[in-house]
């Protein structure tokens, strides 16, 4: 088996990226404090046509040398916004009928294996800071929590590697493309 050349992969180039229909998926990030997690989440979402990214409380902000470098070019292509307060953000998006979902370990969560999307719901997934996770009063707001099963002896796992396997769990069972 040989490896694709890069030019054989048949990318959307920006312009194509801005014009394609997006998943109807939103993130929120939480008071992330690591350049390279934004960065990675950033990459994630060029990746699989996330709407936009909301950068919350002490969230850095593009254009910054360590976002960039994980980024890869993402935070050209996927639309994001800032916000200082991450409830502001939660409030005007429930106004919009998105349903925002906290990835959290928290009391009556739904384990991510038996999350079932709604067909023609967009969903906003809130990933929270690194060491204290999603703050509680955003918890409290959500519509849903959502815990990733995990089965070690360690109680979480990266927000990058959180956001990876969450975005591609949900973007698997919207079955937006073909």
């Amino acid at each position: 088996m040989r490896k694709l050349k890069n030019s054989e992969l048949d990318r959307l180039n920006v312009d194509e990226f801005k014009q394609a229909e997006k998943t109807p998926v939103i993130i929120i990030l939480d008071n992330i404090r690591s350049l390279n997690n934004i960065g990675s989440v950033f990459r994630t979402s060029d990746a699989f046509l996330i709407k936009k990214i909301y950068l919350c409380g002490i969230t850095a902000t593009p254009p910054h040398n360590d976002i960039r470098k994980t980024a890869l070019g993402s935070t050209e292509t996927v639309d994001w916004h800032y916000s200082e307060h991450t409830m502001d953000v939660v409030k005007h998006l429930q106004s919009e009928n998105i349903k925002v979902i906290s990835i959290e370990q928290a009391e009556n969560a739904i384990m991510l294996n038996n999350f079932q999307p709604e067909p023609n719901q967009t969903y906003a997934l809130v990933f929270g800071n690194e060491v204290k996770g999603v703050a509680q009063d955003v918890v409290d707001a959500s519509d849903l929590v959502i815990e990733i099963p995990q089965y070690g002896t360690k109680h979480s796992l990266n927000i990058s590697v959180s956001c990876g396997v969450v975005v591609w769990d949900v973007f698997s069972k919207l079955e937006v493309r073909g």
